[in-house]
């Protein structure tokens, strides 16, 4: 294997920002649709429903977009192992895009009845296959140029992207939720956001026009065929432990941003406000300290960074609930802001862990896959699983803690059978057997 060359910190600089406002803006489709789903989505498109099944229907619809994502990382994977890395942003941007353009143009069910919802869940489908490739292709495209001792820094840049995404897509529900009528907002003003998405993909696309292709790929002698055959055959073992530790950082996530969010305004009462602006600002606190994580996993490591925000997670579930419970908005940003920096230690090196663990000829199909596997395994089911046990317990949740708690204590195993990978440089690592 040829030594990966490296790039000087302007020209990183520049890659790194191009990487994060593309998942910035990708996250940002995805992010939207979950928050719509959360406070607007089930009355519009499942109005035969009850509140509770509505509800949980809408959810069902975001988890489409969590089952897709496999699937778009296979998809994209394949292109990213065989034809390069940056392929996969332009076509993964474009396609989410458009995607969720077309969720802003969906009549609801009182013009077109069950139409709607099964236009709902096709487009998030799609939402998710192009968010599938969108990940391996940006965190590699980084992580394949930065140099191996500051490489979790500079994978982090787009690790910081979701951040911004959420607070993007919130951002502009909170807005249009503060100055419209309950009225206006069901009428039409949930849409807005979706439109939205046509132009922040055109400047996603601008931004990536120019970046040059990762020198690993550039670098890799024997292509593999089919890098999905590969990876299921040499590299099994490897993708289900990414995947089940990953699965943590989905569930604490979609937890505080998607079901909590509805928890709060149908459950305790809570204004949609109060509720956006305390998820809001623990999530700005996240993305902030993403950084500071994956500086702290270049220095002592990916691994035990991993194990600690899991350990953490597993401290603070129940917390969570019970500040959530009190419906007040200091104590429930608290609780937020502490499943989030276990969050956050955790996912802030793992742009760089995960391409790490596996070979170059199969990187962006096996890092991909582990990453949106754990996504079905921690985001796709929480908020459905975590909404029915709400259901069944008193005003605080403790069945949703426990459910959390359980997550976290499976990620948390799963970390610990990972090896460590820091500092060796990325081509240098060997697989893991299957």
């Amino acid at each position: 294997m040829h030594d990966v060359r490296t790039v000087r910190a302007p020209s990183m600089l520049r890659l790194a920002a191009a990487s994060l406002a593309g998942t910035a803006i990708e996250f940002y489709d995805f992010f939207v649709y979950g928050t719509a789903a959360a406070l607007v989505l089930g009355p519009l498109f499942f109005p035969t429903f009850s509140p509770l099944a509505g509800t949980l229907a809408a959810f069902a619809t975001f988890g489409v977009g969590f089952v897709a994502r496999p699937l778009g990382s296979v998809l994209f994977g394949h292109i990213g192992d065989r034809r390069g890395r940056r392929p996969v942003l332009v076509a993964s941007l474009l396609l989410t895009g458009a995607s969720t353009v077309a969720v802003g143009c969906v009549p609801t069910y009182d013009t077109i009845g069950v139409t709607a919802p099964l236009l709902l869940l096709v487009l998030r489908f799609l939402q998710g296959l192009g968010l599938g490739g969108e990940w391996g292709g940006a965190v590699l495209l980084t992580a394949e140029h930065a140099p191996a001792e500051r490489r979790a820094l500079w994978s982090s840049f787009p690790q910081v992207g979701p951040a911004l995404g959420f607070l993007l897509a919130n951002g502009v529900m909170l807005v249009l939720s503060a100055s419209l009528s309950d009225a206006q907002f069901a009428a039409w003003g949930w849409r807005v956001p979706f439109w939205t998405a046509g132009a922040l993909a055109a400047v996603g696309l601008w931004l990536r026009s120019s970046l040059a292709e990762s020198p690993s790929f550039l670098e890799i002698d024997d292509h593999a065929r089919v890098p999905l055959a590969e990876v299921v055959r040499d590299h099994w073992r490897l993708v289900l432990l990414t995947a089940g530790a990953l699965a943590v950082g989905y569930a604490i996530f979609y937890a505080v941003t998607t079901w909590s969010l509805a928890y709060g305004t149908e459950r305790l009462g809570v204004s949609r406000t109060v509720m956006l602006t305390c998820i809001m600002a623990a999530v700005v606190v996240k993305g902030a300290l993403t950084p500071l994580a994956a500086l702290l996993g270049d220095r002592y490591g990916r691994r035990p960074m991993c194990l600690a925000g899991c350990a953490a997670a597993v401290l603070w579930m129940f917390p969570t609930v019970a500040l959530l419970a009190t419906g007040r908005p200091l104590p429930m940003f608290l609780g937020f802001l502490g499943a989030l920096l276990a969050f956050v230690a955790m996912f802030g090196v793992i742009a760089a862990y995960l391409p790490e663990l596996y070979e170059p000829r199969v990187r962006c199909t096996g890092a991909a896959v582990g990453y949106n596997l754990g996504g079905v395994l921690g985001g796709a089911l929480t908020p459905i699983a975590a909404t029915a046990l709400a259901e069944h317990g008193g005003r605080v949740p403790w069945g949703v803690g426990a459910y959390l708690t359980g997550i976290a204590l499976l990620s948390l195993g799963c970390f610990a059978l990972l090896p460590e990978t820091r500092p060796v440089p990325v081509g240098a690592v060997e697989p893991a057997a299957g």
